[in-house]
């Protein structure tokens, strides 16, 4: 019998398919230091982004067939290396892109109507200050009307340009594998099958970074890289733009971004990952302007079932063409 170990855990529904297709599936949690010796026993690994599996782990395990990240971004999986040995790696890309896309809009309409900062004050501090609150609050931006700039157009980026377009926002994105894309929004209100297609073409990384109000990253990056979104880069945005980081952190370094905080070149940021998780900078934390989240972009109830599926099904496929 083929063993399985889903060592971040999996959803329900996809245990229920791989046990259903005769796989046994362990979710007992390997701890990182004891995976080398544990994961021997196993011919898959399953992994979210907690687990790391490097080039010493890959070694360490000759007898592992199959790699599988549920999730879209692989940074924590040497690819190439387990491609050299011969064992196949898998991800999820289509199953949490919506769950992402509304994440960024959470954090943009938090940036926008202050809720980072006035949902932080006023449990303890909301009746002595809220005339203040009040008033710091109603400086308040709408979305609708503005430029929103999409930097890296895949499915993730498709996603939140459905959403900006769904709230009269213009959209501007840059990807330089993607030239134009349609979108397809669906329209249930107006029956089944009901569905507006909306064609976009990409435009220059210069455009989407000096003509955005709000600019939200979906860019693969790997740790230890030079962040991509730095001082000068930040320098030749709009004066108050709006960034977003759902994708990968240090994609935008937090030194430079809590310097342009400062300065007012950015109004607000939302972020959902950090240069290092747990995150260890206080500063990024306790910021007024700065929306926060756990690394959670795909953690949705639908988005978990979804990609258990996928993975399953991708699980499936391999070990009965490789049987």
């Amino acid at each position: 019998m083929i063993r399985i170990l889903a060592n971040d855990g999996i959803d329900a529904s996809g245990k229920i398919i791989l046990e259903a297709a005769g796989f046994e599936v362990v979710t007992e949690k390997i701890a990182q230091e004891n995976l080398s010796e544990g994961l021997k026993n196993f011919d898959a690994i399953l992994v979210r982004s907690a687990t790391k599996v490097r080039k010493d782990l890959i070694d360490a395990c000759p007898n592992l067939k199959l790699i599988g990240r549920g999730g879209v971004g692989m940074d924590n999986i040497d690819v190439d290396h387990a491609k050299q040995k011969s064992i196949k790696v898998i991800n999820t890309p289509a199953s949490s892109s919506i769950s992402v896309a509304e994440l960024v809009f959470a954090h943009l309409f938090s940036g926008i109507r202050f809720l980072q900062h006035t949902n932080r004050i006023m449990p303890s501090e909301g009746n002595a200050r809220f005339a203040e609150l009040k008033k710091t609050a109603s400086n308040a931006i709408e979305l609708q009307g503005k430029t929103m700039g999409i930097y890296g157009f895949g499915r993730i980026g498709q996603e939140v340009a459905k959403i900006a377009v769904g709230l009269g926002m213009k959209v501007l994105a840059f990807d330089p594998y993607v030239e134009k894309v349609e979108l397809i929004l669906n329209l249930p209100m107006l029956g089944a099958n009901q569905r507006v297609k909306v064609p976009i073409n990409t435009v220059s990384e210069q455009s989407v970074i000096t003509q955005s109000d709000f600019i939200t990253f979906h860019i693969p990056f790997n740790e230890g890289d030079k962040a991509p979104i730095d001082a000068a880069v930040i320098s030749r945005m709009k004066k108050g733009v709006g960034l977003v980081n759902c994708s990968r952190g240090g994609v935008i370094s937090e030194t430079d971004l809590l310097a342009a905080l400062e300065s007012g070149q950015v109004s607000f940021a939302g972020l959902d990952v950090f240069e290092k998780e747990p995150p260890v900078n206080m500063t990024i934390l306790q910021h007024p302007h700065v929306s926060l989240s756990p690394h959670v972009g795909g953690s949705t109830k639908e988005a978990q079932n979804r990609i258990s599926i996928e993975l399953a099904e991708k699980v499936i496929e391999f070990f009965k063409n490789n049987a």
